[in-house]
């Protein structure tokens, strides 16, 4: 799938006005008047980002942005009560994916194919530091992000307690967790994938009912986060079945 950019001031504004499914949107360090765009960028829930003239050149492909581009979503999003509605059709305890704050669209998007294969409801992502459904993404997650619902939300903490208070159990991902081997995973649940670098947020950890960690038996004491997800992904595939 193509990346659909746009750019210019104008063509930016039409499109959020439109909803046309703006993912995320760049503007220029230092240009003026475009307070009412960006007010109206976040209003759409769209990742606003600043950057340098060369990105937007880049972008642009050296043609008059204006100081704004823009990249249309290459699929799209659903809500929290889209994913909490697959596993009530299925007539299944609820199974989510939440990646949090996972930057890399090449992750983000195996993460995905992971778990649409695992057979999870859906995954959820935040609206800030995050990779969104850009074509990156979507190529990684090899077609899967158009079978599997994929909702961004403005606060991970938020969406975490009301899944809680769903009588779903959240479980994060860390090194200093409980073996994941010796967990009960077969009830309604919850798995948090922590950033590449920083592992889970504060909060979102604190939040978590348990953390499970994965054995390591060599030098290296981490993996990949997608490597990790889909590790423990069919941990809870196997408690279920």
């Amino acid at each position: 799938m193509e990346e659909q950019i746009i750019y210019g001031r104008n063509a930016v504004m039409e499109a959020l006005r439109s909803d046309s499914g703006i993912d995320t949107v760049y503007i220029q360090k230092g240009a003026g008047g475009l307070g009412k765009l960006i007010a109206l960028a976040k209003e759409n829930g769209a990742v606003v980002k600043d950057v340098s003239p060369e990105k937007l050149n880049e972008l642009s492909a050296g043609g008059k942005h204006g100081g704004v581009a823009a990249i249309v979503a290459a699929a799209e999003y659903a809500d929290v009560d889209d994913i909490l509605a697959v596993s009530a059709e299925k007539g299944t305890p609820p199974f989510i994916i939440i990646a949090d704050e996972i930057q890399d669209p090449h992750n983000l998007g195996a993460i995905i194919r992971t778990a649409e294969a695992a057979g999870a409801d859906g995954v959820i992502i935040p609206k800030r530091r995050s990779a969104g459904l850009t074509a990156a993404v979507f190529k990684t997650s090899a077609g899967a992000a158009s079978w599997v619902k994929v909702a961004r939300v403005s606060n991970l903490v938020e969406t975490i307690k009301l899944l809680k208070s769903k009588g779903i159990w959240v479980y994060g991902a860390e090194a200093d967790g409980e073996p994941y081997r010796k967990a009960d995973l077969s009830g309604p649940a919850a798995l948090v994938i922590g950033s590449e670098g920083n592992g889970l947020g504060r909060l979102v950890r604190e939040n978590c009912d348990m953390i499970l960690s994965i054995d390591m038996y060599g030098k290296i004491n981490s993996l990949n986060a997608s490597v990790s997800a889909g590790i423990l992904m069919y941990e809870f595939v196997r408690s279920r079945h």
